[in-house]
């Protein structure tokens, strides 16, 4: 369904520290940079993109948003949690743990990353 997703940053430096860090937990290689100073992570499912906004108004979170990275086991979303933890990310809403509802059970946690993006490593166990 997706191509890309692109978010905005204020500081590409923090940026890029904490998506790089959060996304080889997930075995995404580091990103590449353009000579527009955006960075882009590709792997075999999509790119992933960050850049300072063109319009020159400072970067924002969406309210509402939130962009979920797969993960392939429980310890694989600690492991992002934890590495995003120490890279500038902050931890909300509920502690990393599983979600279950009638259709789905899923292992995930929450960050806001250096803008303030919604970001999550999510796992998606099997169903019976």
């Amino acid at each position: 369904m997706f191509s890309h997703v692109m978010l905005g940053s204020n500081d590409m430096e923090a940026s890029k520290k904490f998506y790089d860090a959060t996304l080889s937990v997930l075995g995404i290689p580091e990103a590449v940079q353009d000579p527009k100073g955006r960075v882009f992570y590709r792997s075999a499912t999509g790119t992933f993109g960050l850049s300072i906004p063109i319009n020159g108004e400072p970067a924002c979170h969406g309210n509402g948003s939130t962009l979920g990275f797969a993960a392939t086991s429980p310890e694989q979303v600690d492991a992002w949690h934890a590495a995003g933890l120490e890279n500038g990310g902050v931890a909300i809403e509920d502690p990393p743990g599983v979600r279950e509802s009638a259709t789905m059970k899923l292992y995930i946690a929450y960050l806001r990353d250096p803008t303030g993006n919604k970001v999550c490593a999510l796992y998606r166990y099997p169903m019976d």
